[in-house]
């Protein structure tokens, strides 16, 4: 699908102008009044063009995000006009089918389909709101269907015309997912409990098992349940769905509480009596009070109003997952398939790390220190449990989707940001472990499957086409990005690994680090894919290269954030290497038409991941490599790069173009945005830019920042001022391009001056992000 939407925007206000031309859907979430952070959010940003956000209901990190579904296989497509139901689970920006869990719909008359794709109900856009914690929309049913959500429940209340037939169906047979098997079984007059088993995803998966418990306000005036096609008034069990009837002559307002448990129907009663007994209005304002707190860690100042709003919208996407797996009693599920316990910390789960380990596990550890802290609790809790560390984790299952080996930079950033105290060795273990081995042949993981010729070779070789024996997919399909994924893993690992004391180790996983040197062709100056003889294998262009996955060899080449001085010294030293970042980005269209080079050079749909030499800021393989310039003495070019891309992101539905993974397209908008970002995933380094805002204030947890609060100052900050003149760290000059972990704890401010040419700062190789040796 080629993008083909067209706006002659200048570069400093791209992000703000063009967030103004939102379509009407967008025109609903009304501009910030009294200082409200919520309003300057728009959740349909993300919801066209496979962005695949969602709008609907949920809390931060919260284990039910209800939401329609209109047909789209991850839920809600604003293309479409027709609603199948509100379900209770969804993924945010995810790019195969998961979740949708019990799609509940109101109806009026008599029930007599019970397929949701010809029982949905047309809707208008014009006649949808949402704002985080909330959704609403009219039906062409004549009902009011409105959502918000707790942590672990779902409230909905739907508003009927007058009628003694007001339907509320609750479809247990049918989701996004493959349904394996439900049951539905009415208590009494207000009560519906089901079991769902589900697997899917991009690959198949584990069956795993999600319960609920819905309660009614009011009791209902008739029942039944349906099985297949076949409708049976009165039944009290089923195994596709169940329908409640309301008299709403008088009282048109029928409002449920939906109750969600990944382990038991009792874990699912617990989590009504925990969080459900409130109104739907109750709810409905404790939902915005928690959003409201959690943006205000970050107040930016300056900008327009559009600029802003981007900016909030994309700071609310980051923070909806991970997700809460726990129950209120703190049971939950483990990868084992047995019942556990958190004791002294919230369990959470849904882990897309190959995408959100290069920056929004960064941002959370920034921002939400506590809950990042519970995170990395519970996946060295998954490794522990069943045996070994999750890839990409749904629920309580492992998907195995996507390749090289995300979980280590996520820990060892968890370590390095003080959040894994008391489990570091822990941590460690199941590090190494997964470094150094495979998953048995009876574990669902895959891990590292390509180690064994990885450790003997010190490359993993291509296979074309290669399934491993188990769900999910191949690091040998891929072979040319899993060496560099697993190499930038291993230079990761190695800083944990001396941390820790652990020297001989250090030096074993450094020596890996270095392994991306295989892959290197003189002939073609590009890293290619190599076949189990050694040869080079695939096409000679770089462009068409194979062995790459979601990307080609001119993205990945910049995938080696431990040792980017030595990819330059590959290519030819600092100039040919600037040449090569010159015609990766476009450069020089990009300066005379920032805007229309992010568009018509560098994104050619949300899936046009490969035949490609250009910088694609659609994708994680390139997330990072705005960023090379700090390390090739050219750092204004970095400001050039992410003002461009930054233009991608708009106000509309399709204002968020591919997808966003569980947050990581947004948390690279919040930390470029802010002049912070992570360029060595797993490390504590943060590389300076210029913020498109003229003052951030942080809010910082001060268990890990003393300070407490970070004020980040960029006056005059604009399209033509864009440069870095100098930075001060608490008054003092700061000449490099970044700082550590460590550094920020102690600051209270950071100042930079900008101006409209280049300086000299951050020029000189000592101002580099280090080498990781």
């Amino acid at each position: 699908m080629r993008w083909t939407r067209r706006l002659r925007l200048c570069v400093a206000g791209a992000v703000a102008a063009s967030a103004l031309t939102a379509a009407p859907a967008t025109a609903r979430a009304a501009e910030a009044r009294d200082g409200r952070l919520t309003d300057l959010v728009d959740p349909f940003i993300g919801t066209a063009n496979e962005g695949n956000t969602f709008p609907g209901a949920a809390v931060p990190f919260g284990m039910v995000q209800l939401s329609p579904d209109t047909g789209h296989s991850t839920g809600y497509d604003h293309a479409h006009d027709r609603v199948r139901g509100f379900s209770l689970v969804h993924l945010s920006g995810v790019g195969c089918r998961i979740g949708g869990d019990l799609p509940a719909l109101p109806t009026t008359g008599e029930v007599t389909r019970t397929d949701y794709a010809k029982y949905a109900v047309p809707f208008r856009h014009d006649d949808e709101r949402a704002s985080p914690g909330y959704y609403g929309a009219g039906l062409g049913n004549g009902v009011r269907a409105e959502l918000t959500a707790t942590a672990r429940t779902g409230v909905q209340r739907y508003t009927f015309p007058a009628t003694d037939k007001a339907n509320v169906l609750l479809n247990a047979g049918q989701a996004l997912h493959r349904t394996v098997s439900s049951t539905v079984e009415i208590l009494d007059d207000r009560t519906v409990r089901t079991a769902i088993t589900g697997r899917g995803f991009c690959k198949d998966t584990v069956p795993y098992t999600v319960h609920t418990v819905t309660r009614f306000d009011r009791p209902f005036t008739a029942y039944g349940t349906w099985d297949g096609a076949t409708v049976t008034a009165g039944s009290r069990t089923g195994r596709g769905g169940a329908y409640l009837r309301f008299d709403t002559t008088r009282d048109r307002a029928v409002e449920a509480t939906t109750a969600l448990s990944y382990v038991d129907a009792a874990g699912a009663a617990v989590n009504l009596r925990a969080e459900g007994g409130r109104s739907f209005d109750a709810v409905r304002d404790a939902a915005r009070r928690a959003w409201e707190d959690r943006l205000a860690g970050v107040r930016a100042y300056g900008g327009d109003a559009g600029l802003r709003r981007t900016f909030y919208s994309a700071l609310y996407r980051s923070f909806l997952a991970p997700n809460v797996g726990s129950d209120a009693d703190g049971r939950y599920t483990g990868w084992d398939r047995r019942v556990h316990r958190a004791e002294g910390f919230t369990y959470y789960q849904n882990w897309s790390l190959w995408d959100t380990y290069r920056t929004q596990a960064q941002l959370l550890a920034l921002l939400a220190p506590a809950e990042s802290r519970d995170m990395a609790i519970s996946v060295v809790k998954v490794a522990e449990e069943s045996g070994w560390l999750p890839k990409w984790g749904y629920g309580t299952v492992e998907t195995n989707v996507m390749t090289g080996d995300p979980v280590t930079p996520y820990l060892t950033n968890a370590f390095h940001q003080g959040l894994l105290k008391g489990y570091e060795e822990r941590a460690y273990r199941a590090l190494r472990r997964n470094a150094d081995g495979v998953p048995p042949a009876g574990s669902p993981a895959v891990g590292r499957d390509a180690n064994p010729d990885y450790l003997a070779r010190g490359y993993v070789p291509y296979v074309e086409g290669h399934r491993p024996p188990k769900p999910g997919h191949s690091d040998y399909a891929f072979g040319a990005s899993a060496t560099l994924e697993y190499a930038l893993s291993d230079a990761m690992l190695a800083r944990m690994a001396r941390a820790l004391g652990h020297h001989e180790d250090a030096a074993r996983y450094t020596a890996r680090s270095r392994n991306y040197h295989n892959l290197f062709d003189p002939s073609t100056g590009f890293f290619r894919a190599r076949d189990a003889s050694g040869a080079f294998t695939g096409p000679a262009d770089p462009a068409r290269s194979v062995g790459f996955h979601e990307g080609t060899s001119w993205q990945y080449q910049w995938l080696v954030p431990q040792d980017l001085p030595g990819v330059t010294g590959l290519i030819g030293g600092r100039r040919a290497a600037n040449e090569r970042l010159d015609a990766f980005f476009a450069y020089d269209r990009l300066l005379r038409d920032p805007e229309h080079t992010a568009r018509d050079v560098w994104v050619h749909g949300p899936y046009a991941y490969y035949d490609a030499d250009k910088y694609n800021p659609l994708n994680e393989p390139d997330l990072a490599a705005p960023y090379t310039y700090l390390s090739t003495g050219q750092p204004w070019k970095t400001a050039d790069v992410v003002r461009a891309a930054l233009t991608l992101f708009t106000g509309g539905p399709a204002g968020l173009t591919g997808n966003d993974d569980l947050g990581t397209m947004s948390a690279w908008n919040v930390l470029s945005s802010i002049g912070l970002f992570p360029v060595q995933p797993g490390h504590p380094t943060w590389a300076l830019s210029t913020p498109v805002f003229e003052r951030v204030d942080l809010r910082l947890d001060r268990r890990h920042y003393p300070r407490g609060a970070l004020t980040i100052t960029a006056p005059g900050t604009s399209r033509a001022d864009r440069y870095i003149q100098t930075v001060a760290a608490d008054g003092v000059t700061h000449d490099r391009t970044y700082l550590t972990t460590d550094a920020l704890r102690s600051l209270g401010t950071l100042r930079y001056t900008v101006g409209p040419r280049p300086s000299r700062w951050g020029t000189s190789e000592q101002a580099a992000p280090p080498v990781l040796r």
